[in-house]
């Protein structure tokens, strides 16, 4: 059971933050968009052409994202 202060909150370890909310929604609303979209595409690769399948590109778009966003903010100077 969460400790909680003279305040009745709950102690900063066990607390939801509202970067954590958003990063859930964001996650789940790309999962859903992924999933609607299930058609094929045809992507372009400087020369080469190749067909792949809409969900793995924009999955494949997203972890990249993912990616670029997490080793951004790793490299941020504490404040």
């Amino acid at each position: 059971m969460a400790k909680t202060s003279k305040h009745g909150t709950a102690e900063r370890g066990s607390r939801v933050t509202m970067r954590q909310i958003v990063i859930v929604v964001v996650i789940a609303l790309s999962v859903w968009f992924v999933l609607a979209n299930t058609g094929t595409t045809s992507i372009r690769f400087w020369i080469p052409e190749v067909e792949a399948p809409l969900w793995f590109v924009l999955a494949g778009t997203f972890v990249v994202g993912a990616l670029i966003g997490w080793l951004i903010g790793r490299n941020r100077r504490p404040r």
